[in-house]
């Protein structure tokens, strides 16, 4: 006896990015900001003078990505409970990307699930972590392998946010620019590097070809089964360097710099990428003062590693690789040969 269940079914899950100065917010549902104690500390009191809701709660979780815990989501969930949310209720994350992915977690398993919003305040969650759904927590064997893809309902991108930015966490952001460019627009790369960031315009631009670029990506492959891997250019080295160094020694964006550098040479050595082009994109990152370089214990370890990545399989790690600026490539055959080589080139011991 078989009994069928038809889910057959397509959920319009599309939503809007606003960039420019945040409006007044209503919702006619109880609402949680979700927040940090340095985002809540410059600009709390003016988010909430922009909300109303039908009962509004500010849930502050410490700052840093070690934070970026189940511990964490689940201060979230009980200070839910304890205010008596319900399946209509509404979550607003207001921060950089751990905020984001921590507030998106929590939305998705509360009551099953619940809505949730974006409201970014660092440049690296303004271009990349607030857009697409991908959400999530670290543990001790690597970052984000726990999370769900859960959308937003709306991403409200305020570039004023960024004048109380500190300038390393800039530098965080530029990387993830960089990495939009040198995947998908080879006049975007040339464009970042003949304009600076550091002026209102040209930011507004940089972050709205970025947002464009990374929509068009998670239209076609929502859930990372194709083309969105491609956004993790530099993540599978830059992850194990965030979890060796346990996530206090650099920013997330430091970290994909890092690994967008170790990609770019191996890539080279698989004849994608010239000698010029490796140069142009180590250029660009150092005008930022984003790090280039980082001293590897033990390469073989460090290999090991790359299995924990979500895109790798048992046998097989797929790596992301520049094929020339402004074009990608994926492979899940190069030899391991040729990646110890490059990692050992990163080593202390050379």
């Amino acid at each position: 006896m078989i009994v069928p269940i038809d889910l057959k079914k397509q959920e319009d899950l599309s939503y809007e990015i606003f960039i420019e100065d945040l409006k007044d917010l209503t919702y006619e549902r109880k609402v949680a900001i979700v927040t940090n104690p340095t985002v809540a500390g410059f600009h709390l009191e003016t988010v909430k003078n922009k909300i109303k809701a039908s009962e509004l709660i500010v849930i502050e979780l410490p700052d840093g990505e070690q934070y970026k815990t189940l511990d964490s989501v689940n201060e979230i969930l009980n200070q839910l409970l304890e205010n008596r949310f319900n399946r209509k209720s509404l979550l607003i994350a207001f921060g950089g990307g751990v905020i984001g992915d921590m507030t998106g977690f929590a939305a998705s398993i509360f009551q099953r699930g619940i809505d949730f919003v974006q409201i970014p305040t660092t440049l690296l969650s303004m271009v990349d972590a607030s857009v697409g759904g991908k959400t999530g927590v670290n543990n001790k064997y690597g970052k984000n392998l726990i999370g769900v893809f859960h959308q937003p309902k709306a991403v409200h991108i305020d570039i004023n946010f960024l004048k109380t930015l500190p300038s390393r966490e800039f530098g965080a952001g530029v990387a993830e620019l960089i990495k939009m460019a040198v995947m998908f627009d080879r006049d975007f790369f040339s464009w970042l590097e003949k304009n600076d960031l550091k002026e209102k315009e040209n930011l507004i631009y940089a972050v709205k070809r970025s947002v464009e670029l990374k929509a068009e990506v998670v239209s076609k492959d929502e859930k990372e089964q194709g083309i969105r891997a491609v956004l993790n250019y530099g993540h599978t080295f830059g992850h194990v360097v965030e979890n060796e160094t346990a996530y206090k020694e650099y920013l997330h964006g430091e970290a994909v710099g890092i690994g967008m550098c170790m990609a770019n040479i191996v890539g080279s050595k698989l004849g994608l990428f010239t000698k010029e082009e490796l140069k142009r994109v180590e250029n660009l990152l150092k005008k930022y003062d984003i790090p280039t370089s980082y001293q590897i214990q033990n390469p073989q370890k460090f290999y090991e590693a790359f299995f924990l990545d979500k895109k790798s399989t048992d046998s097989k790690i797929k790596f992301i690789f520049p094929n020339g600026i402004g074009d990608f490539l994926v492979r899940d055959d190069v030899e391991k040969e040729t990646i110890i080589k490059v990692l050992e080139n990163f080593s202390k011991e050379n």
